[in-house]
């Protein structure tokens, strides 16, 4: 891309929404409803992860007490074990892996050590959906970092081959929910890497065509939960890339509208757990764009009033896992929205004020 002056104008606004985005909180939602899950989010500032207990009626949130929890040096994603008794977190700063355990009954987090080394400044880290492996993406050795998770205590043993190459400077990963193929974005490329992942051991084979191309920027992906589907944000070209996946072999291949318009600089996207619905976050126009996607064809078509108004310089978007609430998190108004979702269309009807910040936040991700 755009290889020069584009890479390095990508390279800062990716900086300054995983850098400034993920700073400390000092208040809380409110509410006294019913305490529901746990939500966690990064505080690479400060070197801490922060804590919340979440009203399961009202949607609000309301800090843990010791909140935030020290960690690594600059942890800019964080990951839920399925079974929701660990977190994981990639420390930037420190170019290693945090564990933290859960405690279920408060919420609080206790850093198991020692911490797992990884690639050169990871950016992007997730876990398999039965938990059993852990892939980071390592933004400056342009490489992705796999490993085995205990599940007795959660511990990570890097798994062999490990790591493998990817494309420069990879953005983002994320992996199918059968778990047989994971895609990289790579940010100084219009590009998806895609790989087959062997069962038991993690080992990564690059897929038959790879990369495959998408729009200028790949910023986030996220995969519909039935694996038909791979949507990807393109900052730089204000667009969103459908891809269909081949279930046999995991190459991609464009949807009948792909590309498809968003707002001004899409850096996030993520689907309601039914996978009907896809929000992008715009984080130059302030706003957050919503589609209903064809489960048949993939192809999107733009809610009703959407785009949705947010804070400003919303970086990111995380919906509740009883799809009730979408949470934004605004970068530069430094607080988080919570949008009602219209259960029938997927809309966001409403939205208020959950928490603030003394510093800017980033997603949310929830532990059971």
């Amino acid at each position: 891309m755009i290889v020069n002056r584009r890479a390095g104008l990508l390279a800062t606004i990716f900086a300054l929404a995983c850098l400034a985005s993920c700073g400390g909180s000092s208040g809380s939602g409110g509410g006294s409803g019913s305490a529901g899950r746990n939500a966690y989010v990064a505080v690479p500032e400060a070197n801490a992860i922060a804590a919340y207990r979440v009203d399961s009626n009202s949607g609000n949130l309301n800090r843990v007490l010791g909140s935030p929890f020290p960690g690594g040096t600059s942890p800019v994603a964080i990951a839920i074990h399925p079974s929701g008794n660990y977190i994981y977190a990639a420390n930037q700063g420190s170019s290693d892996v945090s564990l933290f355990k859960i405690n279920h009954d408060t919420g609080e987090l206790a850093e198991v050590m020692p911490r797992t080394p990884a690639g050169l400044n990871p950016s992007a880290i997730m876990l398999s959906t039965g938990g059993d492996l852990l892939f980071v993406a390592n933004q400056t050795a342009n490489s992705v970092s796999v490993y085995a998770v205990s599940s007795s205590d959660g511990s990570l043993t890097e798994a062999a081959g490990s790591p493998f190459a990817t494309g420069p400077r990879p953005a983002a990963l994320t992996v199918t929910p059968s778990g047989k193929f994971l895609y990289v974005a790579s940010s100084n490329l219009p590009a998806v890497f895609a790989y087959s992942v062997t069962s038991g051991t993690g080992s990564l084979t690059s897929v038959a065509g790879s990369p495959f191309t998408v729009g200028s920027g790949p910023s986030s992906m996220v995969v519909d939960p039935t694996e038909h589907f791979l949507y990807v944000t393109n900052f730089i070209s204000n667009t969103v890339s459908g891809m269909s996946i081949d279930s046999t072999s995991g190459a991609l291949s464009p949807t009948l509208d792909s590309p498809f318009a968003t707002g001004t600089s899409p850096i996030a996207v993520t689907f309601d757990p039914a996978g009907k619905v896809l929000y992008v976050t715009n984080i130059s126009s302030n706003n957050v764009s919503g589609y209903s996607i064809d489960t048949g064809t993939g192809v999107a078509t733009a809610l009703d009033k959407s785009p949705f108004a947010a804070g400003t310089r919303p970086v990111a978007a995380t919906v509740d896992p009883a799809d009730k609430f979408l949470y934004v998190s605004n970068q530069s108004s430094k607080n988080i929205t919570k949008f009602v979702i219209n259960a029938d269309t997927g809309g966001l009807p409403s939205s208020t004020i959950v928490t603030t910040f003394d510093l800017a936040p980033t997603a949310l991700v929830f532990a059971k």
